[in-house]
């Protein structure tokens, strides 16, 4: 077993060369569990305090997140740090062989209201190029994971061969592994999705959420539940440890063409790691991890969860328009 100040881990699970990056992460991500933890009486980690390149209102906690992130990779053979809070792509170790690509505070619009956050991050090879270095499909990830700060802390991560399971042991205050081959259950009667948007939802999506909420009236048979806390890191670790599925599709709304979420910081690197659980994550049609982002901060939908329900979703976009539209009983396809 190797023990540094944050993780405890064994060498075949961690590339050696990658451990000083995650140790670091680990160490960011173990204060903030202990800020969050406190709550208000941390200060005023809620509070707007501006917003981002992209227009997102940014709270006090996501610009320490990020800073604290930012500084404690210094030295770790990090060459370049992509932040969702952050316009541009920034220089640390001129000779670092890895772009890190985060965010640092995932549902961060949750911290008043004591639901689950998170923090997203992927690592990509490192190119000359800052920008390009990034803007690549999420195939080329050599690792992604996130960190959940909820009841337990924990950290998923994976580098290609499977998911590793760690929580924070507030005993010893380092992340301990509870399992080494993470997979996500095959069945499962779970479905999120702003239900709110009904409206705006192309066709396809509108039609496959129709066929579940028929319930065992309709075409699936069977009663499902919905599920909906607009956090993607609390999202990602229910369905990894229930299975289910997870739908932000683009709809017609302004701005909401291509949804909401980013590829560079949150769906390649959670991609990866459903994949690597045995799911599947697509835009709705295409599989993300082969998508390449025309920009740092470009947005795509983002649909992922156990496989058999993604490739069923991918299947309603392939229907005719008149079956689409149908209602729920008269589409032949899907019906039993």
């Amino acid at each position: 077993m190797i023990v540094t100040d944050s993780l405890e881990h064994t060498s075949n699970q961690i590339p050696a060369e990658l451990v000083p990056l995650i140790t670091a992460l680990c160490s960011v991500a173990r204060d903030l569990s202990r800020l969050i933890a406190a709550g208000p009486l941390g200060g005023h980690l809620g509070e707007s305090v501006g917003a981002n390149t992209d227009g997102d209102v940014q709270k006090a906690l996501d610009v320490l997140a990020d800073d604290a992130f930012r500084a404690a990779l210094v030295g770790t053979g990090t060459r370049w740090f992509a932040s969702e809070e952050r316009e541009t792509v920034e220089a640390i170790d001129a000779g670092g062989r890895y772009g890190l690509a985060i965010d640092p505070l995932d549902g961060s619009s949750n911290i008043d209201v004591n639901v689950s956050i998170g923090t997203i991050f992927g690592i990509m090879p490192a190119k000359d190029d800052a920008d390009a270095t990034f803007l690549r499909p999420g195939h080329d990830l050599l690792g992604a994971g996130y960190f959940i700060y909820g009841p337990q802390t924990a950290l998923l991560l994976t580098f290609g061969a499977g998911v590793l399971h760690f929580v924070l042991d507030p005993r010893s205050n380092r992340f301990r592994l509870v399992a080494d081959h993470k997979t996500m259950p095959g069945e499962a009667s779970e479905f999120a999705i702003n239900a709110s948007n009904y409206r705006h939802w192309p066709k396809p999506v509108r039609a496959y959420i129709d066929d579940c909420l028929a319930g065992t009236d309709g075409p699936r048979a069977k009663n499902f539940n919905m599920r909906w806390v607009a956090s993607l890191v609390a999202e990602t670790h229910r369905i990894v440890n229930r299975g289910g599925i997870f739908l932000y599709p683009g709809d017609k709304r302004p701005g909401y063409e291509q949804g909401r979420l980013r590829t560079v910081y949150e769906c390649a690197p959670i991609a990866m790691l459903i994949e690597q659980a045995g799911g599947r994550a697509t835009n709705t049609v295409s599989r993300i991890l082969d998508l390449t982002p025309a920009s740092l901060h470009a947005r795509t939908p983002f649909v992922f969860g156990t496989a058999d329900k993604v490739e069923r979703l991918t299947a309603y976009h392939d229907l005719p328009d008149t079956e689409v539209s149908a209602l729920f009983g008269s589409r032949g396809l899907f019906r039993n």
